[in-house]
């Protein structure tokens, strides 16, 4: 099991949080994502062998959030 920190914006309220945190638990390969509206960030854990970060950010930007480099 891996472990990123990803940086998103334009989240502003708690349904934007649980959106993310859906997108990303979505995804074959997330265990669980922990979702900061505070300082917006997402820390996911995750199995490298089924899932990436690429896969990560455009699950996030399909539901109108934006991954920071």
């Amino acid at each position: 099991m891996q472990r990123v920190t990803l940086q998103i914006e334009k989240m502003s309220c708690g349904n934007c949080l649980e959106t993310v945190k859906g997108a990303l638990e979505g995804l074959d390969g997330v265990d669980r994502a922990y979702v900061h509206l505070e300082d917006k960030t997402a820390r996911v854990d995750y199995d490298a062998s089924r899932v990436n970060t690429k896969q990560m950010a455009e699950a996030v930007e399909e539901k109108g959030y934006m991954i920071v480099p």
